[in-house]
């Protein structure tokens, strides 16, 4: 089996769109991966995309990779929902598509998919991401206060569908105790209650998850993340991105082997004066997406114009003196009785790393009075 998760296809972060580097990397790596390993089947463990409802442009790349993997190299997929995803959307013509080797979770109650290998029969059960608030409804009249408690609904219902000894695969998406978490992941709370207990899975041979972004081993490997393909945030940036390749024996036990994967723009930070950065910039990296932390002691004013023209794909833009300031500060919250146009000028000095423009500031000026009025 091949596992992967989290595509979020039509990612963007500080307005710049990550589609084409998704599409670099399922059209060429990926696929690769796939014609060279030739996997039984392709797990994709939810949040297919970032959001309910995607670019178009983001629907045509998933269709592609999809009829290239099924009809061209002849691998069924098993695909779930996960909580960035709209179940109702995702799922469109499951039923008809299922005879064609492409299998969509329409629901968390999942529809176990019983495949074969030389040792005989392998049960895939896919269970789409829902709330505890729709768990809830689902098994009605049961108290699941929370997601631990509706996944133990969840499993019990997957596991009586299948037959007695059988070897089994669980396809979900969760936040498991005990996983490593990301800024880029939404948070699967309400009230906090939000963590998943791994010995919820016990039965399982194989626990294919999605959400957690770096990959990471539960259960001595048998609940795994594959992970993102690509890193989604800064709090990413040096991580090592894979796909999992599951290999399950005749009485279950499994063995994982993680494929890395290149971006074709790395996620990166720098740090150091703003002199230096542009006068020492190398030959390689200048595309990448980079969070640039600058050292200079003075306030430096038009910087992120000055650096994007070197590192054209600079994203986020701070200053070591601003956070040293704050850091001296402690917390500081919005001043009482504070101007609103200097508030408004902190604000975007803050978010562009330069200064409030003149010709804003009438417009700004206006608006406030508005309000005010």
């Amino acid at each position: 089996m091949l596992h992967t998760a989290d595509w979020h296809l039509g990612r963007t972060l500080n307005g710049a769109s990550f589609l084409e580097d998704q599409a670099h990397m399922l059209r060429g790596q990926f696929l690769d991966i796939l014609r060279d390993r030739r996997p039984d089947v392709l797990l994709i463990a939810g949040d297919i995309f970032d959001r309910a409802v995607p670019p178009i442009e983001a629907i045509e790349l998933l269709d592609e990779i999809l009829r290239k993997a099924i009809l061209d190299l002849g691998i069924p997929v098993v695909l779930i929902p996960g909580n960035h995803d709209a179940t109702e959307r995702l799922s469109f013509a499951a039923t008809l598509l299922r005879g064609s080797g492409l299998h969509i979770a329409d629901s968390a109650l999942g529809r176990p998919i019983p495949m074969r290998d030389r040792h005989g029969e392998v049960w895939i059960l896919p269970s789409g991401y829902a709330s505890h608030l729709l768990l809830a409804r689902l098994f009605v009249g049961e108290p699941i206060a929370d997601h631990d408690a509706g996944f133990g609904y969840v499993c019990r219902h997957l596991m009586q569908q299948c037959p007695a000894r059988a070897r089994m695969v669980m396809v979900a998406h969760a936040f498991v105790a005990g996983g490593e978490e990301c800024e880029s992941e939404r948070l699967l709370a309400v009230g906090g209650a939000k963590a998943v207990s791994p010995a919820r899975f016990e039965g399982f041979h194989y626990v294919a998850l999605g959400h957690l972004h770096r990959p990471q081993d539960l259960a001595a490997g048998r609940i795994r993340y594959s992970g993102s393909p690509l890193a989604y945030s800064f709090s990413e940036a040096g991580q090592a991105k894979s796909v999992t390749l599951v290999e399950l024996d005749a009485a279950g036990g499994v063995t994982t082997e993680a494929i890395q994967l290149a971006p074709k723009r790395a996620l990166r930070r720098l740090s150091g004066e703003i002199a230096g950065l542009l006068r020492d910039a190398p030959a390689a990296g200048r595309e990448d997406w980079l969070h640039v932390t600058l050292t200079d002691r003075d306030r430096v004013w038009d910087a992120m114009a000055r650096l994007r023209e070197v590192y054209p794909n600079v994203l986020e833009l701070a200053f070591a003196r601003d956070a040293a300031i704050a850091a001296a500060d402690g917390p500081v919250g919005r001043a009482k009785g504070g101007e609103p146009l200097d508030l408004l000028g902190a604000f975007y000095a803050e978010m562009k790393g330069e200064a409030l423009p003149e010709a804003a500031r009438p417009v700004a000026i206006a608006a406030i009075e508005a309000a005010e009025a």
